[in-house]
């Protein structure tokens, strides 16, 4: 149940553009919340409440520094996707597999001229 939770708030950070570009701009490295909402033209406050989203589905962090907040990258911020993806693809092959077992085991109708 918390691998379905986890997921539930990774989807959902990722499934605004705005957001999307932000982490494809965070990993290329660290970068402070006005250099995030520039290149998408969104205004601070704005960005800041798209980062959190994007913090609490685990995919980055910040650092405070003086007045200074910087956003970078959260090491394996994928991890739970890709072991996702991974199961399924698992199953996916089983079903294949099973299908394809059952296909060579089925002897094939003759067919009359």
């Amino acid at each position: 149940m918390m691998q379905a939770q986890q997921l539930d708030r990774i989807f959902t950070a990722l499934s605004d553009a705005g957001r999307r570009r932000m982490v494809e701009r965070l990993s290329k490295g660290p970068a402070t919340v006005k250099q995030l909402a520039e290149p998408v033209n969104m205004r601070l406050p704005s960005a800041l409440k798209h980062l959190k989203v994007l913090e609490d589905g685990g995919i980055v962090v910040s650092h405070k520094a003086g007045r200074t907040r910087t956003y970078s990258m959260q090491p394996d911020a994928f991890g739970a996707i890709d072991d996702w993806l991974r199961h399924r693809k698992t199953a996916m092959n089983a079903a294949f597999d099973r299908l394809i077992l059952a296909m060579n085991e089925t002897p094939e109708e003759e067919t009359q001229p």
